[in-house]
């Protein structure tokens, strides 16, 4: 069926929300997903996709809004494409994040479950993230509305479009952040404007500017990376300038040439302008050094609680060998040390093991050793038989999983006890699947890192049968 001909839906009811957090309906028995909608909306739904299963669809028109539904908070929502759920209040919300754990251990682990707690909310639900990455664009992206109008093609700073790596949407208030992001975001754009600075193109690949890096710790300061295109010159000195003179949270100023065809900045040469070379972050008695390129979770106080929840199923007495896999800068491996024998942490990206190794020291704790390289290169019977077999492993992956081959070592190796943080409740119901042979599922805690999305993080404790 061509595009034009696709059918409008009239005064249809959205039933629920699926795992990937659009709303669902059903229409003649087949299923259509639409995003930007409640359960209890009534819409008419504009058809955008159709397939022999299902269908997708836009609102066209809310003919009745559900009793659920709250107003939007941010200018930019429904155009942005974060922070979907602005319209769901948080409680619904967390109704919604616990059901889509739920539907994933039983859809795909397909395991004997406990009863699943009561999912963590978080106390913010705006102002919470700890980092935001804004892109210059030549051209800011203009809505229909815009073009109609006849708004002018002008640079623009902000997020690029879903699924767009050239279309950028001007931004000019996100409250996933402390208000200082806004000032600093909106000060830089008309500086650069104001002083004909470039901002980048991403077909020519010519451009001054290419991206702005903010980064904040709890005690509210700003670590800022501007991202050039070209060799610094006097405009580009004069906006670092310009941020250091203004913006006295800033106490860590980077900048860093990138020629290259993509916007990564992990293998490039960062430059320290003013200001520190780091942000430190507290965590109990623990403290992390925060460097430009270092991982850390984007919701610092959510962590704290996640943390919190994976010591507790780690059960640790202080004899136990503890493997930490993906452990980033090392925050849990730190986290749980001082309740264990010794902890091996493994880590893909090199920076994040120096990181870890430097915090480690900072901590004065000496029980942790880290490891980088690809998991299923460095996780083998010949490294556990040299680092000690592990009673505990604690697993945070990313979104895709484990590898099977990791897996695989895991159910070799035979830990008493496996806790596995996600931040993909299918990827890990569909590993839970996969050790549930040998391991049986004791505990569920799913707990909300992202308000205002669909996202959710989820622990889940697994104890070996017969132990």
């Amino acid at each position: 069926m061509s595009r034009k001909n696709l059918p409008l839906l009239r005064e249809i009811t959205i039933e629920s929300i699926a795992a990937e957090g659009k709303a669902v309906a059903h229409v003649d028995g087949q299923v259509v997903f639409v995003p930007y909608c409640v359960p209890g909306d009534v819409a008419d739904l504009q058809v955008t996709r159709k397939k022999h299963s299902f269908m997708e669809a836009r609102v066209e028109r809310v003919v009745k809004p559900s009793d659920k539904r709250c107003e939007a908070v941010c200018k930019h929502y429904g155009v942005c494409g974060g922070c979907k759920w602005q319209i769901l209040p948080y409680s619904e919300q967390l109704r919604w994040k616990q059901q889509q754990v739920t539907d994933n251990l039983v859809r795909i682990g397909k395991v004997e479950l406990p009863e699943i707690e009561p999912i963590l909310g978080s106390e913010a639900v705006y102002g919470y993230r700890n980092k935001l990455e804004f892109t210059f664009a030549d051209h800011k992206w203009l809505t229909a509305e815009q073009m109609r109008e006849k708004v002018p093609f002008e640079p623009g700073l902000g997020f690029h479009i879903p699924n767009c790596f050239d279309k950028v949407l001007d931004i000019e208030e996100c409250h996933l952040m402390p208000e200082v992001n806004n000032r600093l975001r909106n000060r830089v754009r008309t500086y650069a404007i104001a002083e004909g600075m470039t901002f980048y193109n991403e077909h020519t690949h010519e451009g001054m500017l290419r991206t702005l890096i903010v980064r904040m710790n709890d005690a509210g300061e700003v670590m800022v990376v501007v991202v050039f295109g070209e060799d610094m010159n006097e405009k580009s000195r004069g906006l670092m300038a310009m941020i250091q003179s203004e913006f006295e949270e800033v106490v860590s100023l980077w900048y860093c040439v990138n020629k290259k065809m993509n916007d990564t900045i992990g293998d490039q040469e960062l430059v320290l302008y003013a200001g520190k070379d780091h942000l430190i972050e507290t965590m109990e008695e623990l403290r992390f050094k925060i460097r430009p390129k270092s991982f850390y979770q984007t919701n610092t106080r959510q962590a704290l609680r996640l943390y919190e929840v994976a010591r507790e199923f780690a059960g640790l007495k202080g004899k136990e060998t503890v493997y930490d896999l993906y452990t980033g800068t090392g925050t849990i491996a730190q986290f749980v040390a001082r309740q264990a024998r010794q902890v091996i942490g493994i880590e893909y990206v090199e920076d994040a093991i120096e990181d870890a190794r430097l915090n480690a020291q900072m901590n004065g704790i000496d029980n942790v050793r880290f490891f980088a390289g690809d998991m299923k290169d460095i996780l083998t019977r010949e490294f556990i038989s040299e680092q000690g077999q592990p009673d505990v492993v604690i697993t945070d992956p990313p979104r895709a999983g484990m590898h099977e081959d990791v897996v695989k070592v895991l159910l070799e190796a035979a830990p008493k006890r496996i806790v596995y943080v996600s931040c993909n409740p299918a990827t890990q119901a569909r590993d839970v699947n996969l050790l549930a042979a040998d391991y049986a599922v004791r505990r569920v805690q799913p707990v909300d890192m992202f308000p205002q999305t669909q996202h959710v993080e989820n622990v889940v404790l697994m104890e070996r049968e017969n132990a």
